[in-house]
């Protein structure tokens, strides 16, 4: 075969098949353009809906997946590639894809549960493999979770499915637990005044009928070398991280300030001299 009918079978199967590459490049642009579009409508709709913020980033991700997915299905179509060979291509591929990223598949499936189950939801305070923070997104894969240093910790959801998990956060409130100590032979009256003080003036903090409960202060343990107080305060899951440090500095700051006594470690030495 020389040269020239060579160059005339690449013209054939050039004026042959170039309708159809046309077509699916037209085809993939205009498709792919079109699923953005969708996604964000779809977006703004469930925004618009009194929807769990907790599905609407795992939804969309699920519908813009599965466009994309019926997408190149009607390209190959185009391109005249028979569909019963390629469906049982993809069917073979797909098992050995779904081997090889059984881990992703677990993920997905912890997802799904996360969201039908609820453990927890968007905004919520949790504690779960090693992390404690805001739940800012629960997406198909992965969840993400806000610490209070602005770190975003992204958990697989497998992990979360299958683990423990502490949700502080009881219809959209917190309980903020703190301990406190003063010394022995300080007045306790006083020092439960200058708490609930503190309490009073931090607007943060929930109090009547919209809390779940009361500031409670009480003592709790009469320890070693310390009357040891329990604080419960109720607030919501955003304000936290806020009160949890505050109110620690400003109890210490009062107590010095009222002349309270905080107890810390310390030794006595006691020197015989033996003549």
């Amino acid at each position: 075969m020389n040269f020239d009918e060579i160059l005339k079978k690449f013209t054939e199967i050039g004026v042959t098949y170039s309708p159809r590459i046309i077509g699916a490049l037209i085809l993939a642009i205009l498709g792919f353009w079109v699923i953005n579009i969708i996604t964000r409508t779809f977006g703004q709709v469930m925004s618009n809906q009194k929807m769990d913020p907790s599905l609407k980033p795992f939804l969309k991700s699920l519908v813009s997946v599965l466009l994309k997915v019926l997408l190149v299905i009607s390209i190959f179509g185009l391109l005249g590639i028979e569909m019963t060979s390629f469906i049982a291509i993809l069917g073979a591929a797909g098992l050995a894809i779904g081997m090889a990223l059984s881990g992703t598949l677990q993920n997905f499936a912890g997802g799904v549960m996360i969201l039908m189950f609820k453990p927890f939801k968007v905004g919520d305070l949790i504690e779960a493999q090693g992390f404690k923070g805001i739940v800012t997104e629960i997406q198909v894969f992965t969840t993400t979770i806000q610490s209070p240093a602005g770190r975003r910790n992204i958990v697989a959801n497998a992990a979360l499915s299958n683990g423990s998990i502490t949700n502080f956060t009881n219809n959209g409130q917190v309980c903020i637990e703190f301990a406190f100590g003063i010394g022995y032979g300080e007045s306790v009256k006083k020092a439960r005044e200058v708490i609930q003080g503190l309490i009073d003036k931090d607007e943060r903090i929930l109090r009547g009928e919209g809390a779940q409960g009361e500031p409670l202060i009480v003592v709790d343990k009469l320890d070693d070398s310390s009357v040891n107080f329990k604080v419960l305060v109720w607030c919501t899951p955003d304000k936290y991280w806020g009160i949890f440090f505050d109110m620690q500095e400003n109890v210490y700051d009062a107590f010095n300030q009222s002349g309270i006594a905080i107890p810390y470690p310390q030794m006595d030495v006691h020197v015989h001299n033996n003549k």
